[in-house]
């Protein structure tokens, strides 16, 4: 692998999972030295997270990681709905239901999944990832899921507002199988539906786990 490539991969990993939360400021000899790599790649990479939206140039502390506001969640949630119900209702016209029928018997266990320790939960985590893979190889449009994919990464910032909240995710699991259940029917418009009714209460659950005087929220 690249210096340059693992230093983005880290990088970005470190942004996703709070490890390095919105306004820290990434210098580059600092960071340079933390990751083993020289500058020149790691210029290459902090320009890779510029174009991803994770990070940006301030005048005066160099590359900060982006901050998120409220309405900026919201706005993202607008895309989302537009481009995954889309996603939803090509999946149900093409898709490969024994990819699906497997999909569905994981979630109707996924409650003993959220019961368990986080190791477990993570693997919750991997289950959707799958059905989100499962409906970008039966949408058939690559440019969709290529829109779709740079939404997706900001949306793993966001959903870390949650904290996990235990009955949110036993909700969300029970969503996801009423969108696979749809699928497996071919039913478009309930796909599509049901993919609006999850991404509906996600985004309540997200907005209503701010501290209701936060103007701005760093994730």
């Amino acid at each position: 692998m690249r210096a340059s490539d693992r230093a983005y991969s880290i990088l970005r990993n470190e942004i996703l999972d709070g490890e390095l939360s919105a306004g820290t400021a990434l210098a580059e000899v600092e960071q340079s030295t933390r990751l083993g790599v020289s500058r020149t790649p790691l210029r290459e990479a902090l320009a890779r997270l510029g174009a991803d939206g994770l990070v940006s140039g301030h005048s005066g502390r160099g590359v900060v990681v982006t901050e998120i506001s409220a309405d900026n969640i919201t706005q993202l949630f607008e895309v989302r709905e537009a481009l995954e119900e889309q996603a939803a209702r090509l999946a149900a016209r093409h898709r490969d239901v024994t990819v699906f029928e497997t999909l569905r018997a994981e979630f109707r266990l996924a409650h003993e999944l959220l019961e368990s320790d986080d190791p477990a939960r993570r693997k919750y985590y991997e289950l959707v990832a799958r059905l989100d893979a499962a409906i970008d190889d039966a949408v058939g449009n690559p440019f969709l899921v290529s829109t779709l994919d740079g939404v997706r990464t900001h949306v793993a910032r966001i959903r870390r507002l949650s904290h996990d909240n235990p009955e949110r995710l036993r909700e969300a699991a029970r969503e996801h199988l009423m969108i696979v259940d749809a699928i497996i029917d071919g039913s478009e418009s309930l796909a599509a539906h049901a993919t609006q009714l999850h991404l509906y209460r996600s985004l309540k659950s997200i907005l209503g786990s701010l501290e209701p005087q936060a103007s701005r929220l760093f994730v």
